[in-house]
């Protein structure tokens, strides 16, 4: 095991590798001691290597995330080594075979997409900077909502758009990290050097068009060769993090920098527009005026008010929309309770995407999706023209809701693997395995009955953990007659504890074994349903 797990760490040096054990990721060596410092958890010792004891320390899987953002922002980078196979799968290739495991994920401060992790009325960017020749460029994404933007830049704007933007992480080119220093230092950014190659402009278009299945970047705009470099870094750099699982990507926008008001980093801090001088967002503007009721709303509001509009139709889209809601009251009342009980859509398609959602997060898109429609049908009368667009943009998606709305349950638990999300009646084959499931457990309860008469033994009890499986269990006075003639040939001795004895039949065996095969059964069959929808 130690051998697989220096073999994973060698290829992943500048990372604290999480390495799973059942239920806990372990760490060894110098990532123990410099977790366990970070994290302020127990250093142990387990085992010798090269006559030295080995450094350990262990944090739970399903508390992992709290720690990852400790580590992030403490300037970690993590490493996800998750267990690919079971136990029992790495045993059919032999006795001592050591389950297989690899890096799933690499978790940095711009690939976020837990909403544990991020602050929900925030976009949490990752930036690129790309200078080629006498060009430079500025591309920046949001994986938790799909969100991809570039822009030409002057190198003298960098400054000016990061503190505009306010990335969690920017990538930079190997060798440009001296030159870049007191911009970074400034601004506060989380700086990562990346290979020169990832910027290349011509493999970077190529790499972001077969992203987007198009033939060529003119699909979605014309774009400079350091638009193409810095686009193309954001995509290599994902594929690295994310382990090929790429996330759900909007076509790449470009942005021209004459058409926002153009701030610098002085004048954007001493106007508090987004974070107050103590940088906090309470007594920034927008903590001011914000009274927006959903996540992604909160988001837009920011974009607009760190990047307020140059273009007078915009302006003038915008001040008609402010108009009508203020002056028809109740339409912008009822607008307002319904987007209360709107999600957040585009976090939720993220995580699904990348294959960290659960059976809440495709609820999230049924139930946006109903409120989407509701909008949809009310009577507005006649609508200025940005909010007649956005009115439109909620229809068309009957099918998928219909979809969604037959195969879930109204509160699914959080994780697939506890099952339990599917409606009855969406699938045959899942409402026969659970059927036999849930009868079984009647069955056990009638041979409860049926053993606790042909005893005699009132406290008889038919119980189940994960060692024994169903086992029948009674106190140690009333053992000595069922282990005698004639119960001792029913009833087999399994276990004896400090004040229970426990027994099994032969009856109980079988009737277990159909109803953990239904259980497994139906759990799988919701896992494939997951899958597909």
């Amino acid at each position: 095991m130690m051998a697989q797990y220096l073999d994973i760490k060698a290829q992943y040096q500048d990372a604290l590798l999480f390495y799973r054990m059942g239920d806990f990721y372990e760490m060894f060596f110098d990532d123990a001691v410099a977790a366990a410092e970070a994290l302020d958890i127990a250093l142990t010792k387990r085992g010798k290597h090269e006559g030295s004891e080995i450094p350990m320390c262990g944090v739970p899987h399903h508390a992992a995330e709290g720690y990852f953002l400790t580590l992030i922002r403490k300037g970690f980078r993590v490493a996800v080594c998750e267990q690919l196979e079971s136990p029992a799968e790495a045993k059919k290739r032999g006795y001592k075979a050591v389950v297989k495991r690899d890096v799933v994920r690499l978790v940095t401060p711009g690939t976020l997409t837990e909403d544990s992790l991020l602050d929900a009325r925030r976009h949490n960017f990752l930036a690129a900077y790309a200078e080629v020749r006498d060009e430079a460029a500025l591309a920046w994404a949001d994986i938790s909502t799909g969100a991809l933007h570039v822009m030409p830049l002057a190198p003298v704007r960098l400054g000016p758009e990061l503190a505009r933007l306010a990335p969690s992480e920017l990538l930079i080119a190997e060798g440009t990290e001296a030159g870049l220093a007191p911009i970074i230092e400034d601004m506060g950014v989380s700086a990562t050097s990346v290979s020169r190659g990832s910027f290349d402009s011509v493999s970077a278009e190529k790499r972001v068009s077969a992203l987007f299945k198009a033939s060529s970047l003119e699909a979605f705009g014309t774009f400079g060769r350091a638009e193409a470099g810095a686009l193309g870094a954001i995509v290599d750099y994902l594929e690295l993090t994310q382990k090929g699982k790429l996330p759900l990507l909007q076509p790449p926008v470009r942005e021209a920098s004459q058409g926002v008001m153009q701030i610098d980093a002085a004048t954007r801090r001493n106007l508090e527009l987004t974070a107050s001088l103590s940088g906090g967002r309470a007594g920034s503007l927008l903590a001011t005026i914000d009274r927006t009721v959903t996540a992604s709303g909160a988001r837009l509001l920011e974009r607009r008010l760190s990047s307020p509009s140059m273009v007078k139709d915009t302006i003038r889209r915008r001040l008609d929309s402010v108009s009508f809601m203020t002056e028809h009251r109740n339409i912008a009342h009822d607008v307002r309770e319904s987007l209360k009980r709107v999600p957040d859509l585009d976090r939720a398609l993220s995580r699904l995407s990348l294959d960290r959602g659960g059976p809440r997060d495709l609820t999230a898109v049924r139930n946006g999706l109903g409120q989407a429609g509701d909008l949809a049908e009310r009577d507005f009368g006649t609508l200025p023209s940005d909010l007649a667009e956005a009115r439109q943009a909620l229809e068309g998606h009957d099918a998928l809701l219909d979809l969604l709305e037959d195969a879930l349950i109204a509160e699914p638990p959080l994780l697939a693997r506890d099952g339990g999300f599917i409606a009855p009646g969406f699938d045959p084959d899942l409402d026969e395995s659970r059927e036999l499931r849930d009868e079984g457990r009647g069955v056990i309860a009638t041979m409860q009955a049926q053993y606790s008469e042909q005893t005699g033994i009132t406290t008889l009890k038919i119980k189940h953990n994960n060692v024994l499986g169903y086992f029948i269990e009674t106190t140690a006075k009333h053992a000595d007659a069922m282990m005698s003639p004639p119960l001792n040939e029913t009833f087999i001795h399994r276990q004896t504890t400090a004040n229970q004895v426990r027994f099994t039949t032969v009856e109980l065996s079988e009737m277990e074994t159909k109803i953990l095969n239904a259980g497994n059964r139906a759990l799988e069959i919701e896992k494939g349903l997951f899958e597909r929808l």
